[in-house]
């Protein structure tokens, strides 16, 4: 059974985690390191990487703590860079980042994941360069996809696009959740109801189209009648200079631009 050494659990460590136990990883085969020391079940946890128990020794590292610690963080861990696969989540850290830090014999996978992933509906997006190998890129996507897809890129510069696109992009869903239910409210409609609505049409159209055939375009072009209401509101938000479309591009290319701004 593979070993697991999980650094740091916050939200998404935590998502992780229950992903695993629940996949049926067995709780003597996952280790956690954190400060704070979180109640997570049967599994040990550890406040720093001199208490993990001397006979567990991890099959794979997956480094979960916040990018501005990592550099605190790392040195502990270069004791299992000879054996262990590395598969780091810290948005905005590329792989060279872990080489520098651990030498170029590092079998290292970086990944993107979303929040979603707390309840099984995230998406990951993964890169390993050459030097890793097929099975232990299947290692990792198999831990991954315990909260979600999972995805490859073979270029790492396109790693920021996917940070803007999927990573940042449940923040775009929320906020038109939010503004939604804002537009119900002006209109008239009581702050509740208004929220329930927005917050059950976003919800329960994410999963048609998770569930459809269909493309994105096409289940839209389905539920608008031809000079009917929704056509009225999509004549707004599809204008081709003040639209939807327009600005949510721009939103996610300033994204990516300020993720290459972090990456230095």
């Amino acid at each position: 059974m593979t070993k697991v050494l999980l650094v740091g659990c916050g939200r998404m460590g935590s998502a992780l985690l229950s992903g695993w136990l629940d996949r049926g990883i067995a709780a003597a085969d996952l280790v956690v390191v954190d400060p704070t020391r979180p109640t997570v079940g049967p599994v040990t946890v550890v406040a720093d990487a001199d208490s993990i128990p001397p006979g567990f020794v991890p099959d794979v590292v997956v480094l979960a703590v916040k990018p501005q610690m990592m550099d605190a963080a790392l040195p502990p861990y270069r004791r299992f860079v000879a054996t262990a696969l590395f598969l780091s989540i810290a948005a905005g850290k590329p792989t060279a980042y872990f080489r520098r830090a651990f030498g170029d014999d590092l079998a290292i996978v970086r990944a993107m994941p979303n929040t979603p992933a707390a309840v099984r509906r995230g998406i990951t997006v993964c890169f390993a360069d050459e030097t890793v190998s097929a099975d232990r890129r299947a290692l990792a996507a198999s831990l991954l996809e315990a909260v979600g897809e999972v995805g490859w890129i073979s270029d790492e510069s396109q790693m920021d696009a996917v940070t803007a696109l999927s990573g940042s992009g449940p923040a775009y869903v929320f906020l038109l959740a939010e503004a939604m239910a804002e537009a119900g409210v002006a209109l008239g409609l009581d702050l509740d109801l208004a929220v329930r609505l927005a917050r059950a049409t976003v919800a329960g159209s994410g999963e048609l189209l998770r569930l459809s055939a269909d493309s994105a375009g096409d289940l839209r072009r389905a539920v608008t009648s031809p000079a009917g209401t929704t056509a009225a509101a999509l004549a707004v938000l599809m204008d081709e200079t003040a639209g939807f479309g327009p600005l949510l591009r721009d939103a996610i290319a300033a994204a990516e631009h300020r993720s290459r701004e972090l990456a230095g």
